[in-house]
């Protein structure tokens, strides 16, 4: 439980000092992939929506991301020999978290992943592929699916299209600042929104979704509930200021593993590009300015930031080959950072060194003995085991890298269908919510973040919400 009174909450207007200028049956505040994904659904369920997005265009965190959605047991799986099942994909995730989320949430999250993947395919014409070159941590099968270049920007742009074709408004440069609810009831009447010349506006609403992400945003927030990763770079959405949990605490909504994040152990250093785990996972590793190793890097990229920033300057070199540098230029990211002048390139481990800047004998035994690990077999100090991957050999490559905070994942309490509950687990009448506004499923810290774990919640919880928004005021 989440102490109210230590988080500063967010207005909540009485509707009769409202000055509706329009109602819309469902209006959904953030436009990102949650926000966008949840206007799709809520339409295709025949509920007229509304988008508001603080920004001049609808992107959001997702499109910060690599884009890449987890889905259990897909046609895409099948199609490929990939037995998957959403019961083995909730065991994964609940793993991950070391049982420490709700595992009810994280099955019924699974038994609807498929069902998202497909939904966004075949309905809404997002360019969806199965992720099938490597595996992630804590997945047991390749189960993700992404965009043709793997990037977040291009999934977002597929799902304005979508919104586009359907004639979906959103409505850009409007920021939300305040909601009107019934005293008595909670019942949401709508919001105000804020343009960028002090004008404001008021929308009416039968049913409202919280699509507006989390806290990652706001200095004071991450200070109070995540303060290991104080000193870690912000690489995430700047309107991430933690509204939708002030609301919802307004209203008297539960939230839940306010602890939770996603932080990300590889954004190249100066650059901010993120250099993804797909790296790490086939036999690359990293070291500190001395060339020494500090950690089991595999067990995942998000808690893996905390590691690198306690390093000497914040900051740790990714280690790698020629073979792993030709498997991340499948990803735009790292093509950006090859671009960038991020990616250090030498014939031998020695001069590597001297380009990145770090300590050459240091350097030439960690090589040594990562190559050592890899012929034997054995755990190393921290319990990652090289075996199965071939040693590195030259030429070698190298990023100079800092720990990040990418975005939260406490937030909300909300049932499989989204509907934010309160305390006693009774619902909100109308309120929802998704993606970075809602609890996550990577329980109370980082370690708990399985990748794609903050795409499921939005992309799912967004589709399940809108969905269930438009039931709601279909029925009255």
């Amino acid at each position: 439980m989440v102490d109210a009174t230590a988080v500063e909450t967010a207005p909540i207007l009485p509707p009769s000092s409202a000055n509706f200028s329009a109602h819309v049956p469902v209006l959904v505040v953030g436009g990102g992939g949650c926000g966008l994904t949840a206007a799709l659904a809520a339409s295709q369920a025949g509920a007229e929506v509304l988008v508001l997005e603080r920004d001049a265009s609808a992107l959001g965190t997702t499109a910060m991301s690599t884009g890449l959605i987890p889905g259990a047991n897909t046609r895409l799986q099948r199609e490929r020999g990939i037995v998957d099942s959403p019961e083995l994909f909730a065991a994964d995730i609940v793993q991950k978290a070391k049982g420490q989320t709700d595992q009810g949430i994280a099955l019924a999250l699974a038994r609807e992943s498929a069902r998202t993947i497909e939904w966004l395919i075949d309905d809404h014409q997002v360019p969806l592929s199965l992720v099938d070159s490597f595996l992630y941590p804590g997945h047991s099968v390749m189960r993700m699916h992404g965009s043709p270049n793997r990037t977040g920007s291009e999934l977002m742009g597929s799902l304005a299209a979508a919104c586009e074709r359907r004639g979906i408004d959103v409505l850009t440069e409007a920021q939300v600042t305040e909601l009107f609810a019934d005293a008595g009831t909670g019942v949401v009447r709508g919001a105000r929104l804020r343009r960028p010349d002090g004008s404001t506006e008021d929308i009416g609403c039968d049913a409202l979704v919280l699509a507006c992400c989390g806290f990652a945003g706001n200095e004071a927030m991450v200070r109070q509930y995540i303060p290991e990763i104080e000193g870690a770079t912000f690489f995430g959405h700047p309107g991430n200021k933690g509204d939708a949990i002030r609301w919802g605490l307004a209203l008297g909504a539960a939230v839940r593993d306010i602890h939770s994040y996603q932080g990300h152990g590889g954004l190249a250093a100066g650059r901010g590009i993120p250099i993804l785990w797909p790296l790490i996972m086939e036999g690359g590793f990293q070291v500190n300015v001395h060339g020494r190793r500090f950690s089991n890097e595999a067990r995942g990229y998000s808690e893996q930031a905390v590691e690198v920033v306690a390093q000497p300057g914040h900051v740790a070199w990714d280690v790698y080959d020629a073979r792993l540098h030709r498997l991340m230029l499948e990803f735009d990211d790292y093509r950006d950072a090859v671009e960038a002048r991020a990616v250090l390139s030498a014939d031998s481990v020695v001069a590597l060194a001297a380009l990145a800047g770090i300590d050459a004998s240091g350097l030439a035994a960690t090589v040594a003995e990562v190559a050592a690990l890899v012929k034997s077999g054995e755990a190393d100090a921290w319990g990652r085991r090289f075996a199965g991957k071939p040693p590195l050999a030259a030429p070698y490559y190298a990023v100079k890298v800092t720990g990040a905070l990418f975005h939260t994942q406490g937030g909300l309490a909300v049932d499989p269908e989204g509907r934010v509950l309160r305390e006693d687990g009774s619902a909100l009448p109308n309120l929802f919510a998704g993606g970075g506004a809602a609890r996550g499923i990577s329980g109370p810290s980082s370690w708990g973040y399985m990748a794609g774990n903050g795409l499921l919640t939005a992309t799912t919880f967004g589709r399940l919400a809108g969905e269930a928004a438009a039931r709601q005021v279909a029925h009255g």
